[in-house]
């Protein structure tokens, strides 16, 4: 019993506490790191075109931090009101109407993709007729629209909600369809054979046996939706973050364009960390 004890404790004693693919992930971050702080200290590009990190940083404190937006807050308890500015950095006024506009392309292209995806997979004859063009229009640079999407939204948000729906219906159509096709017969003649409804083939059958193949559609789709919403608002904008960006580019102050690009890359990741773990939910 002591030698199986030895020999069952000596792997959990000897496993490493941080794995390779960790190591090599920390490696590959130090040496960007190395090679930007070179390429900014040695002059070999025009001046701030890459800016040191030192800088790149103090932009982002200053984004987070700085106060130069006045939110208007009114608080009524009874014949009590109350009414003062808040301020806030104008970053979080700017980081929620793209959030906004994101959400609703995803909410609106996502569904629409996913009921099309459905009806693609179940009929074979309208997946012959039309799956085609998904295919061919869906690498398609969406920026092409955005004229149209001018003409019938306006220049408000509307027309970047619709690039947004446009840039997220296609993965999610596609990625929906071929899920429909991996389903198991068996799981559609049970559902057959208890003369399930339309709808409750879709919610009890379809719809938990692609579960995988959507939330994949869905992740890539928002992905594609906040480059078609950010691609709209540099176009033509006063609001959200596509319009800070492009503004810091405008006037030159690539440490604060950066430091915009960081944080809208660190929200991606937060939006995608969170439909994978609802996923899992």
């Amino acid at each position: 019993m002591a030698t199986t004890g030895n020999l069952t404790a000596a792997p959990l004693a000897a496993r490493p506490i941080v794995s390779p693919v960790t190591w090599l992930r920390i490696a590959i971050i130090a040496a960007i790191v190395v090679i930007w702080e070179i390429v900014a200290a040695s002059g070999w590009l025009f001046r701030d075109v890459v800016p040191s990190l030192t800088k790149i940083g103090r932009q982002l404190f200053l984004i987070l931090t700085h106060p130069d937006f006045a939110l208007q807050v009114d608080v009524g308890l009874g014949n009590f009101r109350l009414a003062f500015d808040l301020m806030i950095p104008e970053f979080y006024r700017h980081l929620w109407v793209t959030m906004a506009e994101v959400a609703t392309a995803t909410a609106v292209g996502g569904l629409a993709g996913l009921v099309i995806g459905l009806v693609l997979g179940a009929n074979p004859f309208l997946s012959r007729a039309f799956e085609r063009f998904l295919y061919y229009l869906g690498p398609t640079p969406k920026i092409i629209f955005f004229p149209i999407m001018i003409m019938w939204f306006g220049v408000g948000p509307g027309s970047k909600v619709a690039m947004g729906t446009i840039s997220c219906f296609f993965p999610v159509a596609l990625t929906a369809a071929a899920g429909m096709r991996q389903i198991e017969d068996v799981l559609i003649r049970v559902g057959r054979s208890f003369r399930a409804s339309t709808w409750q083939m879709v919610t009890k059958i379809y719809l938990p046996a692609m579960r995988q193949p959507i939330v994949n559609g869905v992740r890539l789709g928002m992905g594609v939706a906040v480059i078609g919403t950010l691609l709209a608002e540099t176009k033509l904008s006063n609001r959200g973050v596509g319009f800070l960006i492009i503004n810091a580019y405008s006037t030159f102050d690539m440490p604060r364009m950066y430091a915009l690009l960081i944080l809208l890359f660190v929200v991606a990741i937060g939006a995608n960390a969170l439909v994978a773990r609802a996923s899992r939910g």
